[in-house]
């Protein structure tokens, strides 16, 4: 009888099972389980690839943004830099109107030593300004820009094409590549044209 219970086992109603006949149910239960686990797993690694992907992409885009923003300070500060004396520059163009103004007033006695002291003074002062960067803007016998030029009046000239810069009133300076200061201008108009 105990060799007879060795290959059987009791069933919950008393039935004697044998002993692979419960096993093939479990294993295919088993089997189951596997399948749907291993499925989780393969959908979960994906989920973490998907993750870790747009982990990647966005830091390799705050990269991107640190290197832009690093680039445009530097930008800025390199102009910063280059257009600090601004003001400065300002300030001493009227200087130099009244110098000019000066000038004109000694160039009236030739040969005189104030003369020519004034325009030591004045290259100087031109020396000083080319320099910082700072550029005469060209405007007698030019066609007027309104980029560069103010007009302050017209005239009706007969030999002079119309829109163009007749007298220059006030001369105007770039600083490098920016507008410091427009030339005040007297245009050209033709002589029937209205004011």
């Amino acid at each position: 009888m105990q060799q007879e219970a060795g290959n059987e086992t009791d069933a919950p109603g008393g039935d004697a099972v044998p002993e692979g006949a419960g096993e093939t149910g479990n294993t295919a239960a088993q089997e189951g389980e596997v399948a749907v686990v291993d499925e989780q797993e393969s959908t979960a690694e994906e989920l973490l690839e998907a993750q870790v992907t747009e982990w990647k992409d966005l830091a390799m885009r705050a990269t991107a943004d640190l290197d832009n923003f690093r680039k445009r300070i530097s930008r800025e500060k390199s102009e910063a830099l280059l257009y600090a004396n601004r003001a400065l520059l300002e300030e001493l163009l009227p200087i130099l109107d009244n110098f000019d103004m000066g000038l004109q007033a000694a160039q009236q006695e030739e040969g005189s030593m104030i003369l020519q002291g004034m325009q030591m003074v004045k290259k100087q002062l031109d020396d000083f300004l080319a320099n910082n960067g700072v550029t005469e803007i060209p405007a007698e016998g030019q066609a007027f820009d309104p980029n560069v030029h103010e007009a302050v009046s017209q005239e009706a000239c007969a030999d002079t094409e119309e829109g163009k810069v007749l007298r220059v009133m006030r001369r105007g300076y770039m600083l490098r590549d920016r507008l410091l200061r427009p030339a005040h201008v007297v245009v050209a108009k033709s002589p029937g044209g209205e004011a």
